[in-house]
């Protein structure tokens, strides 16, 4: 056999030199053509000058050797093959180190460059701060902040990190071959081997995932045989290890190290692994700590604390792996003999702190922002990873006002949800516009369910048996509280779970400052954890009389150029419309179903909320010219030129409405609402800052009249007088009790489906919607109904909140400025006695169907997947 193999190698080699040959014989003339004859001939002679100066030295080496060398000595022969062996190992280890680096043939995979080992790229989580400095939260699949400085670590945890993982990390260059001898020795004996690998051997691995990593790129063609695979991984470690050590000093290594560690419960890092479970910082662990969590390393799960919680020291691995690493601080005289045994007698305390992605305020607009910068980077050509690169996300949000909307809306939603469970005692509150309870509601929700999907693929000629997994097996699960704050376990089938979640109304809420565009809160929901639907951006509803301002504004901005002060009459309008090829006649109704037949100026009429007027004032000015100026001012959902769309009749979402309002503010200019100010790198390098857009949409007068049309709603008997009503006398400017500073508009849709309020001060935007996730559920009459009694409530908590926080004193109302007959030509002063009226579009679901089939689009409506058992 051996035989055999030397002829195939003697083969080898002689096709190897013929090869060889032929491809000189090739190259040579073409060298001489490329070159030309005078070059040409002058490399030659180089050539031969060359191998003449190295024959010439050969033979003197060679005269020396026989000058010097017995060949007749019996010690001649074994030095002879013993320096050929030693060449010959030399030689091919250099040729493999060659191989291993420059991934020849893609043989091994590849190794990372210099640029790689001198900017090292750690997955890392990005940090989402408020406008005010305050973390918000972060982005990430490994929970990890690096700390930068050396000696913001703890000296115990360094001490006990090179006693027990690499006791001569200090002596080594990157490769300790003294601890490859003891392993041998280990191996030999039958006993405990130890470890060979070195801290810098330890670090290239998991900086640079050398075992990891599948791609035939990554791996290498060598990669995928068992057994060299393993020869491979652990060779670019060692030359790795070695680079390392050149680029970086000890404490960097060090450093570098710990950063990279997983330290189990999703901490990587020394930084949050101190966090997480002593609430710590790393330069504050004391020396049982830093055991601990130097321990940990050896298996995150076996020797996780966590896991021995409230049982005895002599089942806790936790307790005995820290002990073993006192115990080798001991032996490399970190620590005293009679310190260790009073240390190994002592308990482990935890101080736990875990993080999670949805800790912190603002889950909703966390994931608005997520798809924001996706969106950002792909339309400028860039590749960011939210959950790796690190990055430094400064929004918009002030962490004050979030916390307040957040809270109002919390608070709000469970009065009104109280309120809205004794409204239905006994009762199921899907039910059709004649107030029928809907049959089979539940029904046609479980089985767009994914585990209702599951359950059938599991049994899909058996319904009986999926119904019986989904309506009688019952099991503990934790769900959103009906009656205390946060979450309560219940036991419940998934038909119960989804008929508890469907009679939760829900909410959203936005703030905007409306001349930087800067959104300065943003709640999407009741809880994001249970409830992922965001009813700020993802939700579009008919906003109801919140959009009637668009219609005013088109009569005063637009060609009609009416003033606040015409004259229009409450009485029934009708007017005949066309619905594939059918005339019908549309008569929309007052919310309380009667109509004053009074005269009175549009200013009224709006603060009232008279939908009789509206319907006739989109009439005059045009149906086409309200669609232009909403969409103008900022609504970009799909609209259509149908006589309803003045009583808000079209889908939109919370976010546009506030943003299209900034105008009334503003005076006139419209500003895009924006979320992120600026983008940071893991190294503090500005990637992008954002500036606000704006543009002018309609005269400064027209937003001047509008605004003061608006206050009407708050100050002059319209449908939002509750607002300073007993604890809101707060809100009341103390310097001019009588002097407007709100601006407003109350929404409710057909049925009490949707309650909206949109409140304006000097320097604020702020909009709330509320209803069910299902237009089907919704209060029976406009005396619980109402956005005046869902939407403003909330509202109104939220400003309290505001003003009496002494760090948001600038966010205080203050009057607006009076109009200026000099400046504001039209007529604006034209109030009489008021008295408030419902504010509800209140016409049937049917004609309000009938109006939106002309525009062809389907509605957006929520997943109802989200409450799906897991």
């Amino acid at each position: 056999m051996l035989q055999r193999i030397r002829a195939i190698v003697q083969q080898l080699k002689s096709l190897f030199w013929t090869g060889l040959e032929r491809l000189t014989a090739f190259l040579l003339p073409l060298l001489a053509r490329i070159l030309g004859e005078k070059k040409y001939s002058w490399l030659v002679g180089q050539v031969a000058m060359t191998h003449f100066f190295l024959l010439t030295k050969w033979r003197l080496i060679e005269a020396y050797y026989e000058a010097h060398v017995d060949r007749s000595s019996p010690y001649y022969r074994p030095i002879v093959i013993m320096w050929k062996v030693a060449g010959k190992a030399v030689m091919y280890v250099l040729i493999y180190l060659f191989v291993i680096e420059t991934n020849i043939f893609w043989l091994t995979g590849e190794m990372p460059g210099v640029d790689e080992l001198q900017n090292p790229k750690l997955s890392q989580a990005s940090e989402i701060y408020s406008a005010d400095g305050v973390l918000l939260g972060k982005y990430f699949a490994e929970n990890r902040t690096p700390i930068r400085d050396y000696k913001l670590l703890s000296p115990y945890l360094v001490q006990a990190l090179v006693a027990t993982e690499d006791a001569r990390f200090y002596e080594h260059t990157g490769i300790d071959f003294q601890a490859w001898a003891g392993v041998a020795v280990g191996l030999v004996k039958g006993g405990d081997r130890g470890g060979g690998s070195t801290i810098s051997q330890q670090l290239a691995k998991n900086l640079f995932k050398t075992r990891t990593k599948k791609s035939f790129t990554k791996t290498g063609l060598f990669g995928y045989i068992p057994g060299l695979s393993k020869l491979i991984y652990k060779s670019k470690e060692w030359v790795t290890a070695i680079k390392l050590e050149r680029f970086y000093t000890k404490d960097e290594i060090i450093l570098w190290y710990l950063n990279t560690v997983d330290y189990g419960n999703n901490a990587y890092g020394i930084k949050v692994a101190s966090k997480t479970y002593f609430n710590t910082s790393p330069d504050s662990l004391n020396i049982q700590e830093a055991a601990i969590l130097v321990g940990l390393q050896k298996a995150t799960t076996t020797y996780n604390p966590k896991r021995y919680e409230g049982k005895p020291l002599e089942q806790n691995k936790a307790w005995k792996r820290r002990n073993v690493v006192l115990a080798q601080m001991v032996k490399a005289g970190y620590l005293k003999k009679n310190s260790y045994d009073s240390l190994a007698k002592m308990p482990i305390e935890l101080h736990t702190n875990e993080e999670s992605p949805y800790d912190g305020t603002g889950n909703y607009f966390k994931v608005a922002i997520a798809k924001y910068l996706n969106e950002w980077a792909k339309a400028n050509d860039m590749e960011i990873d939210l959950y790796r690169d690190g990055l430094k996300i400064y929004t918009t949000i002030d962490s004050r006002m979030q916390i307040h909307a957040e809270q109002a809306v919390e608070s709000g939603m469970r009065s009104i949800q109280k309120t809205f469970d004794n409204h239905w005692t006994g009762q199921n509150p899907w039910v059709d516009e004649h107030g029928k309870e809907i049959p089979g509601f539940i029904d046609t929700v479980a089985k767009r369910t994914e585990y209702y999907k599951a359950l059938v693929h599991k049994y899909p000629t058996n319904p009986d048996s999926v119904m019986h997994y989904m309506k009688n097996v019952k099991r503990k699960m934790w769900v959103y509280s009906r009656s205390t704050l946060g979450e309560e376990q219940m036991t419940m089938s998934a038909y119960d779970s989804i008929q508890y979640y469907k009679k939760f109304l829900q909410s959203g809420m936005m703030t905007l400052d409306p001349y930087t565009g800067h959104i300065k809160a943003w709640v999407g929901g009741l809880d994001f954890k249970y409830f992922k639907y965001d009813h700020v951006k993802q939700s579009k509803r008919q906003p109801g009389s919140t959009f009637k301002p668009f219609v005013y504004t088109a009569a005063i901005d637009g060609p009609k150029d009416l003033s606040p002060c015409y004259m229009m009459t409450d009485e029934p309008f009708e007017l005949e419309v066309e619905e594939k090829g059918e005339k019908k006649i549309w008569r929309p109704s007052n919310a309380d179903g009667t109509f004053s037949y009074a005269a009175m100026p549009i200013r009224r009429a709006l603060a009232k909320s008279i939908n009789s007027i509206t319907a006739r004032l989109t009439n005059e000015v045009g149906a086409d010219t309200v669609m232009y100026y909403a969409q103008k001012m900022g609504i970009k959902s799909p609209l259509k030129a149908v006589p309803s769309i003045g009583l808000g009749s079209f889908d939109v979402s919370l976010y546009e409405m506030i943003g299209a309002y900034s105008a009334f503010v503003n005076e006139g200019i419209h500003v895009e609402p924006m979320i992120v100010q600026e983008i940071k790198d893991q190294n503090g390098k500005v990637l992008q800052r954002f500036d606000p857009v704006s543009y002018r949409v309609i005269k400064k007068e027209s937003a001047q009249l509008v605004r003061s049309m608006l206050e009407g709603v708050v100050y002059e008997g319209g449908t939002g007088s509750s607002l300073l009503w007993n604890e809101g006398e707060v809100l009341v400017p103390t310097n001019n009790r009588y002097a407007p500073a709100f601006a407003a508009k109350t929404g409710t849709t057909s049925n009490h489906s949707d309650g909206w309020f949109i409140g304006m001060t000097h320097n604020l935007i702020s909009g709330v919607w509320v209803g069910g996730d299902d237009r089907s559920i919704h209060f029976r009459t406009g005396a619980l109904g109402e956005g005046s009694k869902t939407a403003l409530p909330i509202y109104k908590r939220f400003m309290i909140k505001v003003v009496n926080d002494p760090l948001l004193a600038n966010y205080k109302p203050v009057p607006f400025d009076k109009l200026d007959k000099r400046v504001v030509k039209k007529d604006f002063n034209c109030q009489s006695s008021y008295s408030t009226l419902p504010d509800s579009l209140q016409v049937s679901d049917s004609e309000l169907d009938s109006l939106n089939s002309l525009l062809g689009s389907p509605t957006e409506s929520p997943d109802t997947n989200q409450h799906s058992p897991q």
